[in-house]
């Protein structure tokens, strides 16, 4: 339904009995079929839980949630996020039988209210085959008391800005007009998992929505340099990851201590080299963490010649620090479509907030664009200490639990909190 033609349309959806989810292109790959819907199923199941009234359906290509009451628009909210979804329609539910279709659509159509000169079609589908009227037949059973009752409507069979669809079915009859889009992509979880590297800007969680949305769980691994980083600026990420587990139902968030490491880079005599050789204990660190995880890859939001350390030549260098793959879901896109869609996806606003991770506090005036592959290797092997020191940061790496809605922290963070309280009263 076309609701800039149709002013008169209903502001909320909860008219609705049920909701039909439409697989995406999921459903051309043949022998995965079958785990992919599973898939889609559990992620399903796992966004309803806050609504106990429902109940679930799968059929071939399709999920029907049954409301029993619930409100339809924040499930249709949250249900239109789950990858593998293409489409939500908000359905009105009728008996199998002439009357009861017809009463329910007109009902149906005092719900919507659709603006005086809309234009109009029933298209009916007899999945049932043992219902007396054939589909043509019903189109004209089913439009010509509406179109009696409304004298508004004008009938336009090649494209309307109103097509009523009615799927008869043994038992009962689905009547709706409207689909909501969905994210679509693959299930979360069929491609596999990969480490994120998370910071606080725009980019990072754009790239891990795009990776998300191939069918890969992530898992989130932000480093920060307390005390040059402030407990706000880890609280955005957690805030971030959080907007990204209202895609994925839950997300583990790595946060690792980088002061340390960060620090025996300073007074080496190299500070052009600074952005690379953190770069690169960041994905020797991952690695490490994408090993213990059973994590296959690694995503960055690195998009090429966006800033110094995104160069060809500089993602080269800092490229051979790991072994594993390194995907790159926006190397090739323009800024203004990052943004774009960091606002589509919910990120962008936390993400512009005056925090500054650990990466732009330490930017020298002169990062090079061009490093040395050779001398950042022997910098790397001469720094006093420095196994030890990625070593320790990954001992030292704190795990936490991301839900959509809860309210997780940081450990230390939960624990100021608590001296706060006491120290109040």
């Amino acid at each position: 339904m076309n609701h800039e033609s149709a002013k008169g349309s209903a502001n909320s959806i909860d008219y609705a009995d049920m909701l039909l989810l439409r697989f995406g292109e999921f459903t051309l790959k043949g022998k995965n079929r079958a785990r992919f819907e599973k898939t889609v199923l559990r992620h399903v199941k796992e966004m309803i839980k806050p609504s106990p009234k429902v109940v679930l359906t799968k059929e071939f290509g399709r999920i029907y949630v049954e409301l029993n009451g619930e409100p339809a628009a924040p499930l249709v909210e949250a249900l239109k996020n789950v990858f593998g979804i293409a489409s939500v329609s908000p359905v009105k539910v009728a008996k199998s039988e002439l009357e009861d279709i017809v009463a329910v659509s007109r009902h149906f159509l005092e719900i919507i209210a659709p603006a005086p000169g809309t234009t109009f079609k029933v298209n009916v589908r007899r999945v049932w085959k043992e219902f007396p009227y054939g589909s043509m037949e019903m189109n004209k059973l089913v439009s010509t008391p509406l179109l009696q009752g409304y004298s508004g409507l004008t009938v336009d069979v090649k494209s309307p800005q109103l097509e009523l669809k009615v799927e008869i079915r043994q038992g009962h009859t689905f009547i709706f007009c409207e689909n909501i889009a969905g994210v679509g992509g693959f299930p979360l979880g069929t491609n596999g998992k990969a480490m994120l590297l998370l910071s606080g800007g725009i980019d990072s969680p754009v790239a891990g929505w795009s990776s998300m949305r191939r069918g890969l769980e992530v898992e989130c691994v932000h480093f920060y340099s307390y005390p040059y980083t402030s407990e706000l600026a880890r609280q955005k990420v957690v805030d971030l990851t959080r907007v990204l587990s209202r895609y994925a139902g839950v997300i583990q968030l790595h946060l690792v201590p980088f002061t340390e490491v960060q620090t025996s880079f300073t007074g080496i005599g190299q500070d052009n080299l600074i952005i690379t050789l953190m770069r690169r204990a960041m994905l020797r660190i991952t690695s490490q963490l994408a090993e213990r995880e059973g994590a296959l890859a690694i995503v960055t939001g690195e998009s090429l010649g966006q800033v110094a350390s995104q160069t060809l030549p500089s993602m080269n260098v800092i490229g051979r620090a790991t072994e594993l793959p390194l995907l790159r879901p926006l190397v090739m896109m323009d800024k203004s479509d990052i943004v774009e869609l960091s606002k589509n996806i919910g990120t962008y606003d936390l993400s512009i907030l005056p925090y500054e991770d650990c990466c732009t506090l330490f930017v020298p005036k002169s990062p090079t664009t061009n490093p040395n592959l050779r001398i950042v290797d022997k910098i790397e092997a001469t720094l006093p200490g420095y196994s030890a020191l990625l070593d320790a940061a990954i001992e030292a790496t704190e795990t936490v639990l991301i839900t959509p809605y809860g309210d997780e922290k940081p450990k230390d963070v939960v624990s100021a909190q608590a001296g706060l309280q006491e120290e109040w009263f």
